[in-house]
């Protein structure tokens, strides 16, 4: 959990904090990497999501913080993305498997092997990262940038999904996906 708000929160906020006396001095922008987890948790993500929701929070506030000078927020919000993240994430889920004992293996059996297969199928599906850099581009040079750049079709359905549906309803589909 620490790691993930170190990397995630606190870096991305620390780097805009050192920079924002030249920024306001420009009217620059601010280009905040988020993700869909940043607006919906997943089980087996905890620690991922919670840091996404964090960077979500933390834009919205300084987007309206900063806005007396010129200043953009912008947050950019991609699905599941070709990179090291979603190649090593099978290694990964089974390295943290092994660390765990064997009766927290038995307890989180049915979710552990729905996120095994889950990660497998949107590692296969991921977008190239292309798109990204695309998104951060267009984030950074825009005259009139938007507030959030959504990349890959994922991130619209899951979003569409999510908004559409009450809270139990997507919380029953997303356990019968990751068997939660």
């Amino acid at each position: 959990m620490r790691r993930q708000l170190e990397v995630n929160v606190v870096g991305q906020v620390a780097v805009t904090q050192a920079v924002l006396p030249a920024l306001r001095a420009a009217a620059g922008r601010v280009v905040f990497m988020s993700s869909v987890s940043g607006r919906v948790s997943a089980p087996g993500l905890t620690p991922y999501t919670a840091s996404k929701f964090a960077i979500e929070a933390i834009a919205d506030g300084l987007r309206l913080e900063v806005r007396r000078w010129g200043i953009h927020v912008v947050l950019v919000e991609p699905g599941s993305i070709d990179t090291d993240m979603w190649r090593n994430a099978g290694a990964q889920f089974d390295a943290g498997v092994a660390a765990m004992g064997d009766h927290h293996r038995q307890l989180y059996n049915g979710l552990l092997t729905g996120m095994r297969k889950l990660i497998r199928t949107t590692a296969k599906r991921a977008a190239p990262v292309d798109k990204v850099a695309d998104a951060v581009v267009e984030a950074v040079t825009a005259r009139r940038p938007r507030t959030r750049y959504v990349v890959g079709a994922d991130v619209r359905a899951q979003l569409l999904l999510k908004a559409a549906l009450p809270d139990r309803a997507y919380d029953a589909l997303a356990a019968r996906m990751t068997g939660a």
